[in-house]
């Protein structure tokens, strides 16, 4: 029974989901911030890479695009629109990878949830559904561990 179990959608769905805990030594309003506000934005990426542009409009419904560029200078542009968002404890919005000429790749959903973990710490639980394969689940892993070792780094200058 447990092999069917493994193979029903609800267990293909969570071999390709992707979750990070981390906690922050900043305060949930700013760890809030570095998701929503293009001048915190600009200031963390995966390894090797720099935000050459960041937009977002926090409210429902509202456009959310990310410019990279990596230091051998190819660009990378990631697009999405936000579906929920509670100021300071949680926000959701779709991601999906744009081509060279702009059109988006597949779209997985993101969920961002903020809550306190002691004075002035923050405890951030990172979920992304949707992918198309492990490989994909992989990659995305590892950039977003990047830019969340990053941001640690960039709250400590503040």
């Amino acid at each position: 029974m447990s092999a069917r179990l493994q193979n029903t959608p609800s267990a293909a769905s969570e071999e390709l989901a992707l979750e990070i805990v981390r906690v922050f030594n900043a305060p949930r309003r700013l760890v809030y911030a570095a998701w929503t506000d293009p001048v915190h934005a600009t200031k963390w990426a995966p390894h090797g890479m720099k935000i050459i542009r960041a937009e977002a409009e926090p409210r429902p419904g509202g456009k959310i695009r990310v410019g990279m560029r990596h230091v051998t200078g190819a660009e990378h542009w990631v697009s999405g629109a936000y579906r929920e968002i509670v100021p300071n404890e949680r926000l959701v919005f779709t991601h999906a990878w744009e081509d060279d000429d702009g059109n988006r790749g597949p779209e997985t959903l993101v969920r961002v949830e903020f809550e306190d973990a002691g004075p002035g710490k923050t405890r951030m639980i990172f979920r992304q559904t949707g992918f198309e394969s492990v490989a994909s689940r992989n990659g995305h892993q590892q950039g977003w561990s990047e830019s969340f070792d990053d941001l640690a780094a960039y709250f400590t200058t503040l």
